[in-house]
């Protein structure tokens, strides 16, 4: 009798029975990609199961996972931890040592395990402010408790009747895991998931996800501590497919071509990035080759789906993928076909390019309070279109308020925020979330994403602006990094833009231009400044007048998680970026 996956903890069980891999997981250690076996996977967590409850942990009690990478150790203390009742909290490893403290004592942990060393000194440095009992690192660290310490502590085989006891008295509706939103402003918020909001949307969303099985390899890399990762890597064990943790995002390209993958998530500012660099490259072509790239480039431009643009058009792309779009799934590996993408909008012209050279972009959208998927384009069945984020899976229902906000109900939607009553009042309507976001419904049921609904704002004319899709246009351009569109209560839009500045020193190179080479005297510019304001008015001819970009500043810092631009998730610190610029912001109002 095939399993039932009701909880969180019930998908490797599941994996055991009809799979039974020789390499659930993959983490390559040393130059080796050393593997786990489901059954290894299984036997390890149980191990930390019964040391756990030797060391009194009860049901309920949170457990901290902090780690810099995604690797096996994770998903092995993951389940242990489910399987005793208790609750994992994932903790996103960029964030301050002030931000660890607030995260481990609002969510009262009592244990802590850490991946690595940088890891570990920002908890040393709070860790008398806690209620940590003790912390444990997956790296051999001098001075701190090893994780496979548990393995040994747990060797009392005697104690696994306790543990299936504890497991059997998990019930779906209960708290399984409490993820802190990375939050645009303020503290984080410590979203409650229950196992059933997470299972039953796994489980729905592995339907939108091309066929998978035995052989078929994933590489994982976006961080497992945001919701997103993390349900792929469910679903991942629910199909059966062999699980690769990169060594990291600088790694990815090399990793890549060490497994070949057939699939992997990732989020639009990373595909930004390869294809920056794949048209850097470009320019050092000349004659016929550089010639032939630009036709492919442009010919994946006009890509539609389901031969829309006729036999024709699909005869010449079959040529751009033989002789151009091939060298681009080489240098990932030569066998990726999926690419599933989240986090952020991403802009149509790469849907359609990539798609087009036979990497399929599969565009959805969630929240970390819907466990997260609430719609996924798949191209099977009529269910992509480009600039959507395709319909709505099974058992989510979507609905677009009198304001246009997105409302979403179903059994993902979340139990609420932890230790705050009032904000989750705040964001519901009977059985409805209120996401925030704006969007559409269009005819054919596609789900279209038009901006954040406390990011629209109205000039002092009292016209409307949606800042993000002025962003996301600006975005499209080599030139520009980051753009934060301003001008609430001003007479007009403005935008403070990060540049590219890899992309521009090559540029300044190629065209000889009489720039310096520091970001300071690029940024300062005329000839670059010029340059960017034809951008910026290629930009604004898509917008209505009172919507155009009238005047912008160059920053000459890179926007950094580090620095507090961004969140651990890559969106803009609206309001820390304009105070962080408040000079520039004044010079463009003046």
């Amino acid at each position: 009798m095939s399993i039932e996956i009701t909880r969180l903890f019930d998908f490797p069980y599941y994996q055991l029975e009809k799979y039974n891999l020789d390499a659930a997981f993959a983490s390559k250690k040393n130059g080796e990609w050393i593997k786990t076996s489901t059954q290894e996977y299984l036997d390890k967590a149980n191990a930390v199961s019964r040391a756990l409850v030797s060391l009194g942990v009860k049901k309920n009690d949170k457990i901290a996972v902090i780690s810099s990478t995604n690797r096996t150790e994770w998903n092995i203390i993951d389940i242990g931890v489910l399987q005793v009742g208790a609750q994992n909290v994932p903790i996103y490893p960029t964030i301050s040592a002030e931000d660890y403290e607030y995260v481990l004592n609002h969510s009262e942990s009592i244990y802590c395990f850490v991946s690595d060393e940088e890891v570990l000194a920002k908890v040393k440095k709070v860790i008398k402010n806690t209620k940590l009992k003790e912390v444990y690192s997956f790296d051999h660290i001098d001075g701190c408790k090893h994780y496979s310490e548990l393995f040994k502590l747990g060797e009392d085989k005697s104690l696994q009747e306790e543990v299936e006891k504890r497991k059997d008295n998990v019930k779906p509706e209960e708290l399984a895991t409490i993820i802190y939103t990375s939050g645009t402003t303020g503290k984080p918020k410590g979203v409650m998931l229950s196992h059933k909001n997470i299972t039953t949307n796994a489980l729905e969303a592995s339907h939108r996800l091309p066929k998978m099985g035995s052989g078929t390899r994933v590489l994982s890399f976006l961080p497992i501590c945001h919701i997103f990762e993390r349900v792929l890597i469910y679903i991942y064990q629910y199909a059966g497919v062999n699980v690769y943790f990169a060594e990291g995002i600088d790694k990815i390209g090399d990793n890549a071509k060490e497994i070949k993958p057939n699939l992997m998530s990732v989020v639009p500012r990373l595909l930004e990035k390869v294809f920056d660099k794949i048209m850097a490259k470009a320019e050092d072509l000349s004659g016929i080759k550089k010639a032939l790239f630009y036709w492919a480039v442009n010919l994946g431009e006009q890509w539609e789906p389901y031969g829309k643009n006729g036999s024709w058009y699909e005869f010449k792309l079959k040529i751009a993928n033989k002789i151009i779009f091939s060298k681009w799934r080489e240098a990932l590996g030569g066998e990726l076909t999926t690419m599933v993408s989240g986090s952020a909008p991403l802009q149509p012209r790469l849907s359609r390019i990539f798609t087009a050279a036979n990497m399929q972009i599969m565009q959805g959208y969630g929240l970390t309070e819907t466990s997260p998927v609430v719609s996924v384009e798949m191209y099977e069945n009529n269910l992509y279109k480009i600039g959507s984020v395709g319909k709505p899976i099974n058992n989510v229902e979507v609905k677009i308020a009198d304001d246009g906000e997105i409302l979403i109900k179903g059994p993902n939607v979340m139990m609420g925020y932890y230790k705050d009553a009032e904000k989750t009042a705040s964001v519901m309507t009977g059985d409805y979330f209120h996401t925030g976001d704006k969007g559409k419904v269009d005819d054919d049921g596609f789900l279209h994403i038009t901006g954040r609904k406390k990011e629209m704002f109205k000039t002092s004319g009292g016209k409307y602006v949606i800042p993000t899709l002025l962003e996301g246009e600006l975005k499209q351009s080599r030139f520009i990094e980051q753009v934060m569109v301003v001008g609430e209560g001003e007479k007009m839009p403005a935008a403070i833009i990060q540049p590219n500045f890899e992309f521009l020193l090559d540029w300044i190179e190629r065209k000889e231009k009489k720039v310096g080479k520091t970001n300071t005297e690029i940024v300062n510019s005329e000839i670059i400044i010029k340059r960017i304001q034809k951008e910026v008015d290629k930009c604004n001819q898509k917008f209505g007048k009172w919507e155009q970009i009238k005047r912008f500043e160059l920053t000459p810092d890179v926007w950094s998680i580090d620095g507090g631009h961004l969140t651990p998730t890559m969106k803009m610190k609206r309001n820390i970026i304009k105070e962080i610029y408040k000079d520039l912001y004044n010079k463009i109002y003046c």
